[in-house]
């Protein structure tokens, strides 16, 4: 058999498998997209008369009993000064930075025990220094950002010595935020997402899985970033728990892992692979929490030049009735 014989059926090979892979990705982006458009129509129709309480909130872990209800607040903050080529750090000669301060107020209410709908709201304020028209140029925006609705379904497991629990988790998230300002608060679209997590606590060890999809449509202003698959993973010790007064103490590892298809937001190229991980301290008491966590990104592969995704510190309070 020649070799240009086998070159050709090589490439053949080639152009075929790709055109699968190709295939197959979309076939599963559509399924997706119509398997959570059911979902969201059908809890449309169940919830539209009910109220709307409530992250997979109270910090993934509370309440747990039919007719609880809880809401939290989170001050987040993402910044970074930091300009990537790939994986690569160049000289930011343009001083290019961002920052990001975002305060959610999240709710939950819990139907029953497996039933639960929750909504994450932002207020930003946010600075970011871009290159326009090959000279730097300072961008800002502030206000409400888009509003996110989900529906947590889980199914419990109890032991003796431990509880567990699976969850699928549709969502929707809703063009709420402006995108008038120079660094817009939103997209402009109707973005839909799922999630697959699990749990699982001992007397002093916890863990919680998330590993989730967003579909990210094309917005307004040019905006169309790209869909995002991504993995949260908490592995905790329970060093503490008084029973009299339901107090204790978590010390947990935070690992995210972020997959991002290449967009484009209005400053320009959006996309790229990373992962970050930090500490994360938890507090409670009776029907009280206090979450602080800290990340930093242990690797980053950017779509074209980007600055980095930077450091992020959470806190957050929250309540549960």
């Amino acid at each position: 058999m020649s070799k240009l014989y086998m070159n050709r059926l090589y490439m053949n090979n080639l152009c075929i498998n790709s055109r699968f892979i190709h295939n197959l990705c979309m076939s599963i982006r559509l399924w997706c997209r119509l398997y959570m458009v059911f979902l969201m129509l059908g809890f449309t129709v169940m919830f539209t008369s009910l109220p709307a309480l409530a992250h997979q909130p109270v910090m993934d872990m509370a309440p747990r009993w039919e007719g609880g209800w809880g809401f939290q607040l989170r001050q987040q903050n993402i910044s970074a000064d930091t300009l990537l080529d790939g994986t690569t750090k160049i000289a930011n000669q343009a001083k290019l930075s961002i920052n990001i301060d975002k305060l959610w107020l999240e709710g939950i209410y819990t139907f029953k025990r497996e039933v639960r709908l929750s909504v994450k709201l932002p207020y930003i304020k946010q600075s970011r220094t871009v290159i326009r028209a090959n000279a730097p140029v300072y961008e800002s925006g502030s206000g409400i950002g888009d509003l996110i609705i989900g529906l947590p379904l889980k199914r419990y497991r109890n032991e003796i010595d431990s509880t567990g629990n699976i969850a699928i988790t549709p969502s929707i998230r809703l063009p709420t935020g402006s995108t008038d300002a120079s660094f817009p608060l939103g997209d402009g679209s109707i973005d839909l997402g799922l999630s697959l997590s699990a749990s699982f606590e001992q007397a002093k060890w916890y863990q919680y899985y998330d590993l989730f999809y967003w579909i990210n449509n094309q917005g307004s202003k040019q905006i169309d970033k790209g869909d995002e698959l991504g993995l949260d993973i908490n592995i905790g010790w329970h060093p503490y728990h008084d029973n009299l007064s339901n107090t204790g103490v978590f010390l947990m590892l935070d690992i995210s892992a972020r997959l991002e298809q290449k967009g484009q937001d209005s400053a320009g190229i959006t996309g790229g692979k990373r992962v970050s991980a930090g500490p994360v301290f938890v507090w409670y008491r009776a029907g009280a929490m206090l979450r602080v966590e800290y990340k930093l990104p242990l690797y980053e592969d950017v779509e074209a030049i980007q600055v980095s995704y930077g450091d992020e510190f959470t806190l957050g309070i929250g309540l549960v009735f």
